[in-house]
């Protein structure tokens, strides 16, 4: 029976061979896109979901009152780990750490490596278990000299992880040099770790790092803790929720329990709520690949039904000679299943020629092996595609009367022509709403891109200071001002781009209203840096060489100066975790984080002696050149440190890879949906002509021009597209109005970028059906009126 129905299957591909060929592309393209959307959502779903007590492990993040509304911040006060697993019974155990830096120098007789590392306490590897090579897990961050590295930073250093413990070595950041005993090796971090280092050191140091500042009242600190088995988070968090207040009678901040594994995929907060972030993407690609699944399903179905005369006539037979109409359902599902088959085989090999592209894109290292997870995952979409775009086709033509059939009394009938033609609408709707969320977002990103951030990141060259460097900056500074490429050269710790230093509290400033709740972001700079990265200055003036005494000298933005409801604020005094400094500059707002948040209160301080980034502004097109100087420069003075530098710019496009990958993608996928909804299109066109060439014939022998043919076959698949606009014009202008939120400087939905993806889908429609249309309309008369 199996071997007949194959047969049939065989048979009927064969007789329709452009239709096959048809729905073997769009299917196998969209089943392709599919796979591979399938394998990024999965390795977006697995991150820091590998650890044995998941369901446990939380993070606790503190939230600020302030200005604008609440701010949400992963780090928390020091002291508040130990307070918390003293004073809960619910907590098993917590760990404190310091945010991941990528700015560590490790160091082994003469060799030296750049790496990412942070400072945790003795409980961090019993909370997060990461697999040790050597070590005890329990005991490898007891001593204050303790450090842990990871399994290719071990190569690196030592060229071997065997015997490895005990060996002394030199770590290097923001300006500390510390001596350091290795008490353990880890396995390098998974792929799907959202945590990535390869150096750990004792919070102990951290935290002599920080100094008076690790008190209730400033936040340096992870805490992530393991609650008990059976405790109830939600009445837990609201125990917790202003324990901070309870140690500092002066503070307004309250504690909130995120889940460990979902910050990666939830890392958005809006006013103390969480407010999404990359799930967002997520589930706008699940979307996607549903979107041209359905689209490929669509194509199936038009062109089945479409094609099934031939089909019908065969079913008359059989349900007249007693075949019940179960069996030809079943017949005819099976011939869509294995049509689905054909083409995920197809799409295999698509989807292994295009893999390392698509990784590439997406920053990931994806691989197609078939576990048990993708296994499941490619069964269901088999099925779910072959009788999603079978089962239409299969009742259809098994529904017709045998007596009917084989009088050959068909007719067109209503309802195959509303499915038919509702389902090629609802095609073009979902092309319509790609071709304007792909506008959108490119929009957007191009605002991204261009957009007047208040200060100049380009050709700026930044690199840490570290070695016999970190000791003497300014005589450095000095002779890279002398190279004839540079235009200026200026130091400064923190970061001008992404996470600064943030303090809230402990301000005071004349007519300051005691409810009045602002947060600063701060940076540490020399002299020049405000002048190298363009930022303006509105009133008052910069740190300058013409004054003494700087360091007790602040400037702030706009914004901080609105806040404080300052006016003219240049010569008064601010109050800075009790000492004063006079205001010399208002410096005009510039976005120094992301788009998606608004620009808020920053200050400048002088510290040059703190300074951890030499920052170095290249005359255009001569980057290169100042490139080789510096690094000629900088090995004389730090032999053998390897020269690891970073565009400034290159620190701002990092911070919207999500949105860049995301506009590359949805580009692709777009194309990829129009393309298979176009394939279809040409498939009906064809039918259509074929089915109306007698009636071409005798317009033709009646004096009617090629142009009006062609205009009477075109104009069904116009009205279509037409009705389609219409409907997906709302959905699409709501989808983007709503993606547009998360940023606080979006670009306008703008009228046009509505009529383009009308124009667009009309277009490609058109270029489709109008080949087909002048095919038909340029067949001789005769060989039309002989057409049966």
């Amino acid at each position: 029976m199996i071997k007949y129905n194959f047969l049939l299957i065989y048979r009927s591909f064969k007789r329709n061979k452009g239709s096959f060929f048809i729905n073997l592309i769009g299917l196998s393209s969209g089943l392709a896109c599919a796979l591979l959307i399938f394998l990024w959502v999965n390795n977006e779903l697995s991150v820091d979901r590998f650890f044995k007590k998941d369901q446990q492990l939380y993070q606790v993040l503190t939230t600020h009152p302030n200005e604008d509304g609440i701010d949400t911040w992963r780090q928390g006060p020091i002291p508040l780990a130990p307070a918390l697993v003293e004073e809960m019974p619910e907590v098993e155990i917590i760990t404190n750490s310091s945010p991941i830096l990528n700015d560590f120098t490790l160091s082994y007789g003469n060799e030296h490596f750049n790496t990412s590392g942070h400072f945790v306490d003795k409980n961090y590897f019993s909370v997060f278990p990461f697999p040790f090579i050597q070590g005890n897990p329990d005991q490898a961050m007891v001593a204050k000299n303790s450090a842990v590295i990871s399994e290719s930073m071990a190569l690196k250093l030592f060229h071997t992880t065997e015997n490895v413990l005990g060996k002394s070595i030199s770590w290097e950041n923001q300006g500390k040099k510390e001596d350091a005993v290795v008490s353990g090796v880890i396995k390098d971090t998974p792929a799907n770790s959202s945590v990535q280092f390869d150096f750990a050191a004792s919070f102990e140091v951290f935290k002599d790092i920080v100094g008076h500042y690790a008190t209730w009242g400033n936040n340096q600190a992870n805490s992530y803790l393991i609650l008990k088995n059976g405790t109830n988070v939600a009445k837990f968090e609201g125990k917790i929720v202003d324990f901070i207040q309870t140690k500092d009678k002066n503070s307004n901040v309250t504690l909130l329990l995120q889940k460990y594994s979902d910050q990666y995929l939830y890392n958005r907060y809006e006013n103390g709520v969480q407010a999404g972030g990359r799930i967002y993407y997520v589930r706008l690609f699940s979307i996607i690949a549903i979107f041209i699944l359905i689209i490929a399903c669509i194509n199936f179905m038009n062109l089945t039904t479409a094609k099934s005369t031939g089909r019908i006539r065969e079913v008359g037979i059989k349900k007249a000679i007693g075949a019940p109409r179960r069996v030809l359902v079943l017949q005819l599902l099976f011939e869509s299943v294995t049509m689905t088959v054909l083409s995920f085989i197809v799409a295999i090999g698509l989807v292994l020629l295009i893999l390392p592209q698509f990784n590439l894109f997406t920053g990931k290292h994806l691989s197609l092996i078939f576990d048990q997870r993708l296994i499941i995952a490619v069964t269901s979409i088999l099925l779910f595609t072959g009788l999603a775009a079978g089962s239409y086709p299969a009742f259809y033509i098994s529904g017709f009367s045998p007596a009917i059939v084989l009088k050959r009394k068909l007719g067109k009938s209503l309802s195959e022509l509303f499915v038919r033609n509702g389902l090629v609408v609802f095609q073009f709707v979902l092309s319509v709403l790609l071709i304007v969320s792909v506008v959108v977002i490119y929009k957007q990103t191009r605002l991204i891109q261009t957009r007047d951030l208040g200060f100049n990141r380009n050709n700026v060259i930044q690199f840490k200071l570290d070695g016999e460097l970190a000791k003497n900056p300014e005589t450095f500074l000095s002779e890279v001002k002398k190279m004839p490429a540079v235009k200026n050269a200026s130091s400064m710790w923190g970061s001008i781009i992404g996470e600064t230093g943030v303090t809230q509290g402990s301000f005071d400033w004349e007519g300051k209203d005691p409810n009045a709740v602002v947060a600063f972001s701060n940076l540490g700079v020399n002299y020049e840096l405000l002048e190298l990265l363009g930022i303006k200055i509105k009133e008052g003036r910069t740190f300058s060489l013409d004054f003494s005494e700087e360091t007790s000298k602040i400037i702030i933005n706009e914004a901080g100066i609105a806040a404080m409801g300052l006016k003219d604020p240049v010569g008064k005094t601010f109050k800075l975790w009790g000492t004063n400094y006079e205001i010399i500059g208002v410096a005009k707002n510039f976005n120094y984080r992301t788009l998606h948040e608004k620009v808020k209160p920053f200050f400048f301080r002088f510290q040059p002696t703190e300074s951890d980034k030499i920052l170095v502004k290249a005359a255009p097109g001569k980057e290169k050149e100042v490139i080789s100087e510096i690094a000629l420069a900088y090995k004389a003075v730090n032999p053998g440190y390897v020269f690891d530098y970073h565009f400034l710019d290159d620190e701002y496009q990092k911070q919207y890879e999500t949105e860049q990958r995301i506009t590359v993608l949805s580009r692709y996928f777009a194309g990829l949906a129009i393309l298979i909804s176009c394939l279809g299109l040409l498939g009906l066109s064809a039918f259509a002509a074929e089915q109306r060439l007698k009636e071409i014939g005798i317009r033709k022998v009646n004096g009617a021009r090629i142009s009006e043919v062609m205009t009477m076959l075109n104009r069904d698949f116009v009205k279509w597209v037409a009705i389609a606009f219409a409907i997906a014009t709302p959905i699409a202008y709501y989808a983007m109005h709503e993606w547009l939120k998360s940023f606080a400087y979006k670009t306008d939905l703008n009228w046009w970028i509505f009529a383009l993806a009308g124009f667009l889908a009309l277009g490609i429609a058109l270029l489709t059906v109008s080949w087909q249309s002048w095919k038909a309309a340029t067949t001789n008369p005769v060989e039309a009126l002989r057409y049966e």
